[in-house]
Parts: structure tokens; sequence; C-alpha cells
């Protein structure tokens, strides 16, 4: 890495890129938003350390064990709870249910371990394979009865888990997820971006709330795998959410065409954005997703 890769001016992300990294900061709605979220299912909530320095939170309901369990990914740049408390209220509508969940922090966000710059797309899929082996171990757990969810970058990621664990992952669902890796991410952060990442080996980039130093070994893995493939490999029930508004959307129906299984579906809402208006007064587009997510859960493990 050169003097002048840490001199330079890191490239300032719009709004749009916000949005797609969940840019829940500085606001007051977004605080009061997390802060009623925190006060859900604490009761069945435990911290959990995992190998490799992985902090996650599993939730296990109130039903006779064993039960079955969803793994949660969260987004580029986001954590755990995820934009207004997302996965903590899903984890808390699927408890409803008997089902119990298990959300991670990668790598470099929230309180895991390590450096954000080090993120990779292949390094996060094998962090969300230790966390699955995590949930398949719990005596308490029934292992023939796992679900995936991601957000964003995670959807991608957990759709890739899906793939390599096809008899193992029963259903997926993803949110607002990525479907080209190499592709939406040049639109997202621009060629300027991955050309100084190239140049450099690491570029420095502003999402307005924070900064995050990305090495080229970021920019490698965006092109290493295909979710197009990855989808077409498994077998499980697959449902995708998506806004209309979102970049998501182009892919939705093509993901669904291409997966196995004949229990697969696509929720499109038709004003919904990328991270489904989950700070706004309003939380009922938020909500439709989470309670979807739940009873298809329900239904399909």
């Amino acid at each position: 890495m050169s003097v002048s890769a840490l001199r330079r001016p890191a490239p300032r992300i719009g709004a749009f890129v916000n949005a797609v990294i969940h840019a829940v900061s500085r606001t007051a709605l977004a605080a009061a938003i997390l802060a009623g979220a925190a006060g859900l299912a604490t009761a069945g909530e435990t911290v959990v350390n995992l190998d490799g320095g992985i902090v996650a939170t599993l939730n296990m309901p109130d039903h006779t064990a064993p039960v079955p369990a969803v793994l949660m990914l969260h987004g580029f740049g986001s954590s755990r709870d995820e934009v207004g408390g997302m996965y903590k209220r899903a984890a808390t509508a699927l408890a409803m249910k008997g089902i119990a969940s298990l959300r991670i922090d990668f790598l470099g966000f929230g309180d895991s371990a390590g450096d954000s710059g080090d993120i990779t797309v292949d390094g996060q899929v094998e962090q969300a394979k230790a966390a699955f082996a995590f949930l398949s171990a719990n005596a308490d757990i029934d292992p023939k009865r796992l679900g995936v969810l991601g957000f964003s970058l995670g959807g991608g990621v957990a759709t890739l888990l899906a793939s390599d664990r096809p008899s193992e992952v029963k259903s997926l669902v993803t949110w607002s997820s990525v479907g080209d890796f190499g592709q939406d991410f040049r639109t997202v952060l621009g060629d300027k971006a991955f050309d100084r990442a190239k140049e450099d080996g690491i570029v420095g980039l502003d999402l307005g709330f924070r900064t995050i130093a990305l090495k080229q070994a970021f920019f490698d893995s965006l092109s290493k795998r295909k979710i197009d493939d990855a989808i077409a490999n498994f077998p499980g029930a697959y449902l995708t959410i998506t806004g209309a508004k979102d970049f998501s959307a182009a892919y939705s129906e093509r993901f669904v065409g291409l997966a196995k299984s004949p229990t697969k579906e696509v929720m499109m809402i038709p004003d919904g954005d990328h991270i489904f208006k989950s700070l706004e007064q309003d939380q009922s587009m938020a909500q439709s997703v989470i309670d979807k997510t739940a009873d298809w859960f329900s239904k399909t493990l």
C-alpha cells in the first residue's frame, strides 16, 4: 500500500449508496425505532461468541426443543440488528412461531473482531458457514429444519451458502438482494473506486456516516461466483422480497425462474425502496416484510 493511497481524499458516496449500505445513523427517528426494537424479545436472547471472533445473538423461542432455526446475514456496512432494527424484530416474529434465530456481525462490523477493510465475499460466506454449523450443532435446534435470511449483500452471501449446503438449507429468503456482485458494486461505488483499488491496493470510501477502506481483495472477490448459478443449484424453498424502486427488483423474476423448487415466490412491494422505509414513522411496509418472512419460514421449515 502506497503512502499516496492513504493521503488521497476518500471518494464520497451519495444518498443512493447510503441506502444500500443501510445508513441507520444520526436521525432521531432512527434512534427511536432502534430503541423500540431493543425492548423486543430480550427474554429469549443470548449474545454468543463464535469461533474466530464472530459475535452473534441467539434467540430461542419458548417451545419444546428441538426447534427449527434461521440464520440472519446482514448487509454491507450494517450489523446484526439491521437497519431500523428489522432483524431484531424479525427474530421476535420468528420466535412467536416457534422458530429460533441466530443473527451475526460479520468480522469487522458491529461487535465482531477484525478489520472492516478485510471484507471479501468469500470470507463472509465462510463466516456464514461457521455460524450455520453452530446452529446445526445446537442440541435444542433441529438440524433438518434450517433456513437462511440475507439482506442486500447478505442476500448474495445467503444464496451462496444455500447453494453450498443444498441438503442442509431447507428454505432461503432474501431482502433487497444483490443480483450480480461485480455489476451492482460497480454501479454503487463507481469506476473510480475500482480503479483506485487496483492502482493502490486499497481505496478509502466516505459512506456519509463512517469511512471504510476496501482492499483489492474485496474487489477481486466480486467476480469469483455468480448468484444465478447459486440459485439454480439450490433445491429448497425460495422467497425473494424487494421494493419495485430498488435495483434488486431487476433480478427477482429471473431468480425465481432459475430456482428448482416449486415452492418459490417473489414479493414485490410497489412503492418499496432498498430498506423498505424502515426509518420512517410509518412502519407498515417494513412490518409487512417481517410478517411475510416469518410466515414463509413457518410454512417451509
